[in-house]
């Protein structure tokens, strides 16, 4: 059993089910109430001191246990490690380094620096740093000195990195153009660019050459911090004139910053410039090019440097294409977005989770669901493992197409293929659930989502209300919306107009005036779909006069009528019986340029033939069938 589901059976026995299918009967427990269900602690808190506790760098345990792979180093190097990694913090160094004596090289040492570093254990390594300096067997040499300073830039600690490069004069060891390039490195990757130019600066003063890999370090700090393209191509010449000959890296660097600033122009000059200097491209260079039309749109100028690549024998890695892709589908194109697709799969590059994803958006937005339906069965028979961005795509698909079980089933086979939900499928389901009703679906959800230990947003609310009101449960919706502050989730706007709606359905226009009135002490103002359900509220329950005064209140509130406004006032009309206001009302509907539905045609046909107006009966029912 996990911490999390101790923490859960500890807090509240009758909602923890050992092990439970998230869709099983035993999930809701018969004794569990709704109180229970909806005001079931979250170890919320617990979570606050987890993320407090880790946020220092200095009290991250290290694991004691953890050893250094046989064979991997020499038996003197293996055996300092695994004694270094094994030493309590307040052990003695000193002693631990006894056995070594005389018998390790620096060389040895540098080994075991870069073994700390790729753990990232910054502590052990400069405790072992500091010992060493009081030395004289193993005084740290420039090697160590530029190991270490990586190793602290790496973890942020830029304080300490420049009190190790600073110090390295008065030790007797020289800064050369590697300890340089790595403080410049460390203070460029942490977004100080300005001090890693002051640094650059400071090289040459002290008549230290930057070497190739010092301008390219300076140029890709500069690139990330936010240097203007002109400060980047000063760069460019400055190094150029210090008789560096810029190297493929240099000009990707550069291309890099042109994707990210979308600055197409500038990436032609760069590639041109690389092309007149003889340096051949690589994929990242066309990468990077890729990236930069994409994001301008400038989409056949992609799709021509896809096929250099493809016809030069460098395959476009996958995330090119899927920038063609996305490009395609924020234009809605479906046919050249699946000729890209059919493409890339033809050149042999497999499509990955993210490729499917792109293209079910697209099919779902046109509404074309057996186009999605089609196109995951391929994904899944081509051994392409969903993940769950593909998912929360599905089920924001089928969810507003009004395939509401289709997105539980969804839900169940994520589950069964191990998948983790966030809240971002949270929530896609529980608007699903509440859009189709499906309220004994939202109710397992919901308690899934505290057995995870998950806080549900307010959408997520939103969402139970809903499915709760279209099932006229106003007791359990009310419930609901009363224990949202309890867990930290306050009710939007959206969430005050479905409840809105769901006594509209009713005819409770009580209930739905003292929800609004909530509303507006909570410093909301009504919207249009706040007016619609309220009006709503007051045709079902049969006051007319009351439904009529709340739209004259909607246009006091400068708050625009839509085509729902249009027809539940011309509802109101007809369901009172007033053929003049009735006949006035559709006309302001066609005049106001929105084609009546078949359900307006169909109550002014309901009023004429209840006041025997046969001519006008006549005409009405021309026109519908026209319609």
């Amino acid at each position: 059993m996990t911490a999390l589901q101790k923490m859960t059976l500890s807090l509240s026995p009758s909602l923890y089910v050992p092990n439970p299918s998230p869709f099983s009967p035993t999930l809701l427990n018969p004794t569990t109430t709704l109180r229970q269900l909806f005001c079931a602690p979250y170890p919320k808190r617990a979570f606050q001191f987890q993320s407090r506790a880790t946020k220092s760098k200095e009290i991250i345990p290290i694991n004691p246990s953890v050893t250094v792979e046989k064979g991997k180093y020499s038996y003197d190097v293996e055996s300092l490690i695994n004694r270094l990694t094994a030493l309590p913090p307040r052990g003695s160094i000193a002693r631990c380094l006894d056995p070594f004596k005389n018998k390790l090289s620096l060389n040895d040492f540098a080994l075991v620096f870069k073994e700390f570093a790729q753990r990232g254990d910054w502590q052990r390594s400069l405790r072992l740093f500091k010992y060493m300096q009081r030395q004289l067997w193993c005084k740290p040499n420039e090697h160590i000195y530029t190991i270490m300073i990586t190793l602290l830039g790496r973890e942020r600690l830029l304080d300490k990195c420049r009190e190790v490069f600073d110090e390295m004069p008065s030790n007797g060891v020289p800064r050369t153009v590697y300890a340089y390039t790595a403080i410049i490195n460390a203070y460029g990757r942490n977004g100080q660019f300005h001090t890693s130019l002051e640094l650059l600066d400071r090289m040459k003063q002290e008549r230290v050459s930057p070497s190739i890999l010092t301008y390219n370090t300076v140029i890709n700090a500069c690139a990330r911090g936010g240097l203007d393209w002109e400060g980047l191509l000063g760069l460019f010449a400055e190094m150029r004139h210090e008789g560096i000959q810029p190297d493929v890296i240099t000009h990707n660097t550069l291309l890099c910053a042109c994707a990210q600033r979308g600055l197409g122009d500038e990436a032609e000059m760069v590639f041109r410039t690389m092309n007149e200097s003889g340096i051949v491209p690589d994929i990242n260079t066309y990468s990077y090019l890729v990236q930069t039309f994409g994001k301008l749109k400038r989409l056949e100028k992609v799709s021509e440097l896809l096929r250099e690549m493809e016809s030069g024998g460098n395959l476009p890695d996958i995330t090119s294409y899927n920038v063609l892709l996305d490009a395609y589908a924020e234009l809605g194109s479906i046919k050249e977005a699946m000729g890209v697709f059919r493409q890339m799969q033809a050149a042999g590059c497999v499509p990955n989770a993210a490729t499917y994803s792109i293209l079910l958006h697209l099919y779902g937005k046109h509404g074309r669901y057996d186009d999605v339906r089609e196109l995951f069965l391929e994904m899944k028979v081509s051994n392409t493992d969903p993940d769950a961005c593909t998912y929360n795509i599905l089920i924001q698909v089928f969810g507003e197409g009004g395939y509401f079980k289709e997105v539980v089933t969804l839900f169940h086979d994520m589950v069964e293929e191990n998948i983790e939900p966030n809240i971002e499928t949270y929530e896609g389901l529980i608007f699903a659930c509440g859009k189709g009703g499906l309220y004994e679906d939202a109710k397992k959800i919901l308690l899934h989502m505290n057995e995870k230990g998950i806080v549900p947003t307010s959408k997520v609310y939103t969402g139970v209300i809903e499915a709760f009101g279209h099932a006229a449960l106003y007791e359990e919706a009310l419930v609901a919306f009363n224990t949202m502050k309890e867990v930290g989730s306050n009710p939007t706007l959206e969430t005050y107009n479905s409840f809105v709606h769901a006594y509209a359905r009713g005819g409770l226009y009580k209930e739905a005036e003292a929800i609004l009135s909530r509303m507006n002490e909570s410093g909301l103002k009504r919207d249009v779909y706040s007016f619609n359900g309220l009006i709503e509220a007051f045709r079902q329950a049969g006051q007319y006069e009351e439904a009529v005064k709340a739209h004259v209140e909607m246009e006091k509130a400068n708050c625009e009528s839509n085509e729902l406004t249009l027809e539940a006032v011309l509802s109101v009309y007809c369901s009172a019986g007033l053929v003049d206001e009735s006949e006035e009302q559709f006309q302001e509907i066609k005049a106001s340029g929105i084609l009546p539905s078949v359900m307006s045609y169909c109550m002014m046909l309901a009023l004429y033939a209840k006041n025997d107006r046969s001519a006008f009966l006549y005409f009405i029912a021309v026109v519908f069938l026209l319609f």
